[in-house]
């Protein structure tokens, strides 16, 4: 265990523990919770356990109420990883629903006169009551706080990850989630278009939060901010700034299918005005906290619907994304041997460069299936032609297999089995369908690492969005191409 205290708390701390200091100085007692141990040990558990209890306590006004949670939370906020693990399973262990009354309570909702209707609602009443942790009642006080909710979003970030290894954790990540998923309604989130002239603090979380395709400079970002680019965020009210989630657009000709080429900033830039084709090249989620809350469906269409506005001549909307799934499922299917996994015309195209290529690498010549398997292991192939050339069949097949066949298993009973890749899943559940393969379409180390450098187009047919939707949700249906469907079925 880490037994500093980490730095993006440390900052944390830094600044809203002068935003809360005054808060809290307004209760007695705040300097209990000063200068606890970060590992947060017993004797001082003690006194963590005392603060949630004067939380719950609601003695006094609202000002007392936000001085104890500006207390409590500045108490978190000074622990190391392991005081916070301890700060939380005390929440989660010590303030859970009472188990015993619930039981009780629902003894007495059986037991209650069914055309008794007042009753029942009484009992009913109580029932809810009783199933409300005591925990959720002083998670709720935090929200009260300047910058609170983020605070929240950072505390299950952290849950998220800890109840991993901890399933005592579980019940209380899930009440935060649920917590949260119904302040980040997205009635509550203002669409934003994001430009050079955006505040800097605000552009710098851009550089930081980007997942997809890094951002390696401010010169870099300038460009994907030009004026055939955009970029638009989803904020929140009470953290306008932090982005929840943004999505990255090119305005171009034709859908791109070369992620260097569309990222390229000597390349000329194009009249928007003139551009046919929309281009969604990365989307990230910039809060781990709101893991599981989906907008980004909302997002994607709100977007469409404003470049369809701002730019008659777009036609075309499509995505060129990243397969992050697809070397680990290939790799496992090579190491399991499967049977099959090569054509018999691609089994011959790679012999017949089997040798000379063996040669080239400075490898021995081995069996096709093994040599298959040790070629992807190599990032050197692509540099020798006639060896790509003789990989890029089976590649493409293979990966068309992966991004439409490939399932997991169903999430629920009755539910359909979802595909494999999270990508995938994430624009097929928003009404997307699998439009192109793109051979070579990101040769970056981390493009061949992940997906042997091949990209996938999803189209978004306006027209036809709720019922690709409709069919992969309710039926587990992936809408494809003509090309794409035939690929997946060879």
């Amino acid at each position: 265990m880490n037994k500093e205290v980490s730095p993006g708390f440390l900052g944390r701390l830094m600044t809203w523990g002068g935003l809360w200091r005054d808060i809290a100085d307004k209760v007695s007692g705040a300097d209990e919770l000063d200068n606890l141990n970060p590992d947060l040990p017993e004797e001082d558990a003690r006194k963590i356990r005392a603060g949630m209890d004067d939380c719950l306590a609601s003695r006094g006004g609202e000002v007392s109420a936000r001085a104890r949670a500006a207390t409590l939370g500045r108490a978190y906020l000074s622990l190391n990883d392991q005081g916070r693990a301890r700060f939380l399973e005390i929440l989660a262990r010590d303030y859970a629903t009472d188990h015993d009354r619930v039981r009780d309570e629902a003894a007495a909702l059986m037991a209650a006169d069914a055309q008794d209707f007042s009753t029942l609602q009484a009992a009913e009443g109580r029932m809810r009551d009783a199933l409300v942790a005591p925990r959720l009642r002083l998670l709720t006080q935090f929200n009260a706080l300047p910058r609170g909710i983020k605070f929240l979003v950072d505390m299950r970030a952290e849950l998220v990850r800890l109840s991993r290894e901890t399933p005592a954790l579980r019940g209380l990540e899930r009440d935060l989630r649920d917590l949260l998923a119904s302040w980040f309604d997205i009635g509550f989130l203002e669409l934003q278009r994001i430009t050079w002239n955006s505040p800097a603090a605000f552009l710098e979380k851009i550089i930081t939060y980007e997942a997809v395709h890094e951002i390696r400079s401010w010169e870099d970002l300038k460009d994907r901010l030009d004026h055939d680019r955009r970029l638009y965020a989803f904020v929140h009210p009470n953290m306008p700034e932090e982005p929840l989630i943004f999505v990255e657009v090119a305005l171009v000709n034709g859908i791109a299918g070369n992620v260097q080429t569309l990222l390229d900033m000597s390349a000329p830039a194009l009249d928007p005005e003139e551009a046919d084709t929309a281009i969604f090249y990365s989307i990230s989620n910039a809060q781990t906290g709101l893991a599981g809350i989906s907008f980004g469906n909302f997002l994607i269409k709100q977007v469409v619907e404003r470049l369809s506005h701002s730019f008659p001549k777009l036609t075309t909307f499509s995505t060129l994304s990243p397969i992050p799934g697809f070397r680990t499922w290939l790799d496992h299917r090579l190491s399991e041997g499967e049977p099959g996994l090569l054509l018999a015309n691609e089994r011959k195209a790679l012999s017949q460069v089997n040798g000379a290529a063996a040669e080239a690498m400075g490898a021995s010549p081995a069996g096709t299936k093994g040599q298959f398997k040790a070629l992807l292991s190599d990032p050197t192939w692509i540099t020798h032609d006639p060896l790509a050339n003789a990989l890029k069949a089976p590649l493409t097949r293979l990966c068309a297999r992966y991004l439409v066949n490939e399932r997991r298993p169903p999430r629920a009973p009755g539910r359909p089995a979802t595909v494999l890749d999270p990508v995938a899943h994430f624009h097929l559940s928003n009404g997307a369908r699998v439009e192109r393969l793109n051979w070579m379409g990101d040769t970056s180390t981390k493009g061949m690492t992940r997906s042997a450098g091949l990209m996938v187009n999803y189209l978004y047919k306006l027209n036809e969005i709720e019922k690709n939707h409709e069919a992969y949700q309710g039926q587990g249906k992936v809408p494809t191409s003509t090309a794409i469907r035939s690929l997946a079925r060879t």
